[in-house]
């Protein structure tokens, strides 16, 4: 039988421990930072042979066999894009029955980000 001066007593919350997410296996000077944690993120590239501005009535108007000119002479390098930015120049190969780019020109990371400017 319980009495009134009995008191109900809730249980104490357990402490959460965790685990030590930090690598320790290289020492890093103060403001080094490690890529390797951005080395397995896919990138999508793209190739861009040309550009070309036309009105929608004559893009309506194409059919097959249809030939639109670009805004870049035979020969000339090709944009490599990658996620949408310019990193690189290059040529078509082919690799293997596929097509492939060799790179001729890689744009350095300041100009890079002298044209996010």
């Amino acid at each position: 039988m319980s009495t009134s001066t009995e008191t109900s007593q809730k249980p104490e919350p357990a402490r959460a421990s965790f685990q030590n997410l930090e690598d320790r296996s290289q020492p890093q000077a103060e403001g080094d930072v490690s890529l390797d944690v951005i080395l397995d993120v896919p990138v999508t590239l793209s190739l861009e042979v040309g550009r070309s501005r036309i009105p929608i009535r004559t893009l309506l108007q194409l059919n097959q066999g249809s030939v639109v000119e670009l805004d870049r002479a035979a020969g000339e390098p090709l944009d490599v894009y990658a996620n949408g930015t310019l990193v690189a120049h290059g040529e078509v190969v082919v690799v293997n029955e596929k097509f492939g780019i060799r790179l001729t020109d890689v744009v350095s990371p300041a100009e890079r980000i002298r044209k996010l400017k």
